[in-house]
C-alpha cells in the first residue's frame, strides 16, 4: 500500500452504500473529515448512523463506495487492518483480565515492546484519571469507570480514528454527563479524529466539531452544531434538533388562517406564499406575562397545566384550538386556568410548507 498523504482527511467517504434486501440503511452518503476533528453522527433510530460507523470499521461490508482513512482506501480490508479503535456501549471488557490487561491488549496484538508498553498504559491511565486502579477487575468497577477503561484501551493504541457507538447511552444522567464533559476535555487535550454516533441531540451540540445529522440513511446537514441550531437545512432538522411548538396555518392572499379558516395575527419576518405552513417556535423564545409586552406577536392563553423542570418551568398553554409549551427560568407564578400573556419575535418563528 501507498503511504498516506499527509494532507489528506483523517476519513474520506464516497458515495458508500449498504443495503439490508429491499431496506436503504446507507444511501450514497459522501462526507470528509478533517484529522483531530470530532465528527458526530447523528439522528433517530434506523436513521443509518451506526451501519454508516460499522462500514468505517469494517464491521460491515459496502455495497458500493469508497472509504480512505489517512488517503488510504481501506473498504477491502477486515477490521483489525484498519487504523482504527471502536468504543462500544457495553465497553466489551475482558473481565478476567485487570484494567491493566484490558489496556494492554491492543498493544500485545501489535507487538509493542514491553517497556514502551507499560509506560504508555501508565500514561493513557494518568489521562483518563485511573491510575491507581490497575490491578482491578471489571466486576470491581463503576460504569463510568468500566467506560474509561474502554476509552484508554482505545486511545493507547493511537488509532488513526476512534469510532464511539452511542458509548454513554446505558449509563444515568449524571454519570453520562460526568463522562460526556471528560471525552470533551480529552479530545480538546489530545486531538484525536473521532466519529461518534449518538440520537442524543445534547450529547452531539455538546462534543462535536462538527454534526451529521441523518435521516433515512442519508446526510440531511453536516455543519458545526451552532449552525445546525441556529441555522437548520430543512424541517426536519429543525424539529430533530431541540423542541418546538407547531402552529399550522393556511395562507391566503397575504393572510394566515387557522384550520378553522379565522384569520391569525402573526407577524412574520418573510411573507408567504398560499397554501398550508406550519410555523415552529422554540420553548425557550416564548416569553410571558410582562416580559411578552411589545413584542411583534402575542397571544392570550390559558395555562393548561404544569411541568417543574428544575432550571425552567414548561408551562402548557391553549389558545382556542392551538396547543403550545414555553419554557419560563424565572418565577411567573402561574397555574392551570390561569390566564397569561404568551409574546416571541417574528425573527424567532420559522415556517416551513
Amino acid at each position: 500500500m501507498k503511504p498516506s498523504d499527509a494532507t489528506s482527511p483523517a476519513l474520506s467517504l464516497s458515495d458508500i452504500r449498504r443495503t439490508y434486501g429491499s431496506v436503504v440503511a446507507v444511501d450514497n452518503v459522501s462526507l470528509d473529515m478533517a484529522r483531530g476533528e470530532f465528527l458526530t453522527l447523528l439522528g433517530p433510530s434506523g436513521s443509518g448512523k451506526t451501519s454508516t460507523l460499522r462500514l468505517i470499521g469494517g464491521f460491515e461490508k459496502l455495497d458500493g463506495g469508497s472509504i480512505k482513512i489517512m488517503g488510504k482506501r481501506v473498504d477491502h480490508l477486515p477490521p483489525y487492518q484498519r487504523d482504527t479503535a471502536t468504543i462500544f456501549q457495553s465497553g466489551a471488557l475482558f473481565p478476567h483480565k485487570t484494567v491493566a490487561e484490558n489496556v494492554a491488549y491492543g498493544l500485545r496484538m501489535r507487538s509493542v515492546p514491553k517497556a514502551e508498553a507499560d509506560e504508555r498504559i501508565r500514561r493513557v491511565l494518568d489521562i483518563v484519571r485511573l491510575t491507581g486502579f490497575e490491578a482491578r477487575h471489571p466486576a470491581q468497577l463503576s460504569g463510568g469507570q468500566k467506560q474509561r477503561v474502554a476509552l484508554a484501551r482505545s486511545l493507547v493504541v493511537r488509532p488513526a480514528i476512534l469510532l464511539f457507538d452511542e458509548p454513554l447511552s446505558a449509563l444515568d444522567l449524571s454519570l453520562r454527563l460526568q463522562l460526556r464533559a471528560e471525552i470533551k476535555r480529552l479530545h480538546d487535550e489530545l486531538k484525536f479524529s473521532a466519529i461518534y454516533v449518538t440520537h442524543d441531540q445534547g450529547e452531539a451540540m455538546a462534543m462535536s466539531s462538527r454534526v451529521a445529522v441523518m435521516n433515512r440513511g442519508e446526510i440531511e446537514q453536516i455543519d458545526r452544531p451552532e449552525v445546525i441550531f441556529q441555522q437548520p437545512a430543512n424541517e426536519f432538522v429543525y424539529t430533530f434538533i431541540g423542541e418546538s411548538c407547531c402552529m399550522p396555518v393556511r395562507a391566503s392572499g397575504g393572510q394566515l388562517l387557522d384550520k378553522s379558516d379565522a384569520p391569525v395575527s402573526l407577524k412574520l419576518a418573510r411573507p408567504l406564499t398560499d397554501g398550508l405552513w406550519r410555523l415552529y417556535v422554540r420553548p425557550s423564545r416564548f416569553r410571558l406575562g410582562g416580559e411578552a409586552a411589545g413584542l411583534a406577536n402575542q397571544l392570550s392563553a390559558i395555562v393548561h397545566f404544569v411541568e417543574f423542570l428544575g432550571d425552567t418551568t414548561r408551562y402548557h398553554l391553549r389558545d382556542g384550538g392551538l396547543e403550545l409549551f414555553a419554557d419560563h427560568s424565572g418565577h411567573a407564578d402561574l397555574k392551570p386556568g390561569d390566564k397569561v400573556a404568551v409574546g416571541w419575535r417574528s425573527e424567532d418563528m420559522q415556517a416551513w410548507a
